[in-house]
């Protein structure tokens, strides 16, 4: 980090030096002085420099010590946030801090010579290897490029506005889980590529020192405002309390407990209710990265006269899509999100596709800002198997998503269109080629004479209703030992046949269907004296995502496989006897 920086000032070291000079001999404030000089959004005032500090060997401890104090107050913060003094000293006193210096001032580590993207994929290298060394989780730290790539090009693909040529226009995004900045980085890339005009301000929050310092490092360097990177958990501390976002990306750790934050977040969600962060509901303490969700729900902005307006995406592992029955905070959070018709798509990615675990994880986008097409429906779109196998896996991860995948998955989306991967097959059920890609508007394969196509769905739409349901209370009456129903004796009960506990059952009526008639369908036919409990119904919802994408093949007959069989073990026989002979 100090090399970098290091090459980032180098050009502009004499003119700062002399600047800073001249201020404070006539006792001006040098700081909006030196910041003009240097170029950048942070500088140094002392003369030395890596190579410099190689000159002094014996003194070169506290020279390193002066010589990063030099630096303007946002900078020092990186260092300090690295608990940089500390490991200078375990250098100094095994005699290697002379010899750190002396390698890492021979590497050019200018942005004309490594540029953001790649020095972000260095930093983030060096994260995996030491936090599977300490045996941390590295995926609470960084997201894979391409996984980011994929969620900003299905954020900014509808927004012609931003991304026409020549438009300048001004956009926030903001990541409360920001790691090392690689969203930001992406994002910046992606809009400066599609539109030079634009310009994207950048809004973030991480828990993580380390992290938070490489991320504001790199907003330094970008001349990003750095006070817009904010450390401090997000969730008890939100650090853009009253601020609303035009896009935001967040990828939070899977499967961590907000235990921690309990008592804040409860607090909010009991005195704020749907003025705070957390109004449709809490979820269990085990589905942390679903308080996310509602955070950057409550960080949406407004559209006002069909201005305005918010996108996210957000990575969810499985858990958010059907956990937790009807009434449940998991539920009712996803009642809210599809209710208030604010889901455009969730794009389920292939497994092996992160560094510290091999599940199923789901790219969730969501935007108050639908247009006419979308709205009151949802997108879901199964790109599991657009992958290919990485040369080197980089601990759990092993797959990756190439530029067509993306490419792929972000025209499905662009274009709001069903489609299935089609195979064609001959008559003797072999395949002819690969499968092909076949959207609701094109004409499917000629089929061979005595071929079939074999048809497996890769983008389906739906109506918001039809992941909701609800939960009826199936009683039975309560009998006695004659056989005969317990009637009530007191208040609204009296005359009433009791339930009986012990038979008590639930049914799920999906929304669009009348209750009675599922009822007296499904339930009388089998207990004719069964009754709903009205007082108990509730409605939830779930999205069963793998279940909308299941193809059934059937089984190879009996026969076949008892052929099979005989083949087999006629040439195991075979080859014994040869042995015995």
């Amino acid at each position: 980090m100090l090399r970098r920086l290091d090459c980032v000032l180098q050009a502009t070291k004499p003119a700062v030096l002399k600047e800073f000079e001249a201020k404070t001999q006539a006792g001006l404030n040098p700081d909006p002085f030196l910041l003009r000089k240097a170029g950048q959004s942070f500088y140094n005032t002392s003369p030395l420099d890596l190579a410099k500090l190689l000159v002094d060997q014996d003194h070169i401890r506290q020279n390193l010590y002066a010589y990063v104090q030099a630096f303007s107050p946002e900078a020092r913060d990186i260092f300090e946030r690295f608990d940089f003094h500390t490991q200078v000293e375990r250098l100094a006193k095994a005699n290697l801090l002379y010899l750190v210096v002396e390698k890492f001032a021979g590497i050019d580590l200018h942005p004309e010579v490594v540029d953001n993207a790649a020095m972000g994929q260095v930093f983030e290298e060096l994260i995996r290897k030491f936090a599977e060394i300490s045996n941390e989780t590295a995926g609470e730290h960084f997201t894979p490029r391409e996984v980011i790539r994929l969620m900003v090009s299905l954020l900014f693909i509808e927004d012609d506005d931003v991304l026409t040529p020549g438009a300048a226009v001004v956009r926030t995004v903001y990541d409360p889980t920001a790691g090392t900045g690689g969203m930001f980085s992406i994002a910046g890339e992606y809009l400066l590529e599609h539109n030079p005009q634009a310009r994207l301000t950048m809004y973030g929050q991480e828990l993580n020192d380390e992290s938070y310092a490489i991320c504001k490092a790199d907003m330094l360097i970008k001349g990003q405002p750095v006070e817009n990177i904010v450390a401090g958990n997000t969730l008890s501390e939100d650090g853009h309390a009253g601020r609303r976002f035009d896009y935001m990306l967040s990828n939070p750790p899977f499967g961590v407990e907000w235990k921690k934050v309990e008592k804040a977040v409860r607090a909010e969600h009991d005195s704020k209710g749907f003025d705070g962060r957390f109004g449709p509901g809490l979820p269990r303490v085990s589905v942390g990265s679903m308080l996310f969700l509602m955070h950057l729900l409550a960080k949406m902005a407004p559209v006002v006269d069909g201005q305005g307006g918010s996108r996210f995406g957000i990575v969810l592992n499985g858990s958010p899509l059907f956990t937790g029955g009807a009434g449940s905070g998991e539920s009712e959070i996803r009642r809210y999100v599809l209710e208030n018709d604010l889901v455009e798509a969730i794009i389920g990615l292939p497994t092996d596709m992160f560094y510290n675990t091999g599940i199923a994880t789901y790219v969730w986008v969501l935007s108050n800002k639908k247009k006419a097409d979308r709205k009151g429906q949802v997108q879901l779109i199964d790109a599991c198997g657009f992958w290919q196998k990485m040369r080197k896996s980089l601990g759990s991860k092993r797959r990756e998503m190439n530029e067509a995948h993306i490419a792929t998955v972000t025209r499905l989306f662009g274009d709001f269109t069903e489609a299935e991967l089609v195979t064609v097959f001959d008559a003797a059920g072999q395949a002819l080629g690969a499968a092909q890609l076949v959207t609701n508007t094109d004409n499917p394969p000629t089929v061979p004479e005595g071929g079939r196509l074999k048809r497996v769905p890769i983008s389906r739409i739906f109506r918001n209703e039809d992941f909701g349901y609800t939960t009826i209370t199936v009683e039975r009456p309560l009998k006695d030992a004659a056989g005969q129903p317990v009637l009530g004796l007191k208040g609204k009960q009296k005359g009433k046949p009791q339930p009986d506990s012990a038979l008590r059952d639930t049914e799920n009526v999906p929304l669009g269907e009348d209750i009675g008639a599922y009822f007296a369908r499904e339930v009388l036919p089998h207990a004719s004296d069964a009754w709903i409990d009205e007082d108990k119904s509730k409605v939830g919802y779930e999205i069963p995502f793998n279940r909308h994408f299941y193809v059934f093949e059937a089984p190879r007959s009996l026969q076949a496989i008892d052929e099979e069989l005989k083949t087999v073990t006629a040439s195991i026989m075979r080859m014994l006897g040869e042995l015995a002979e």
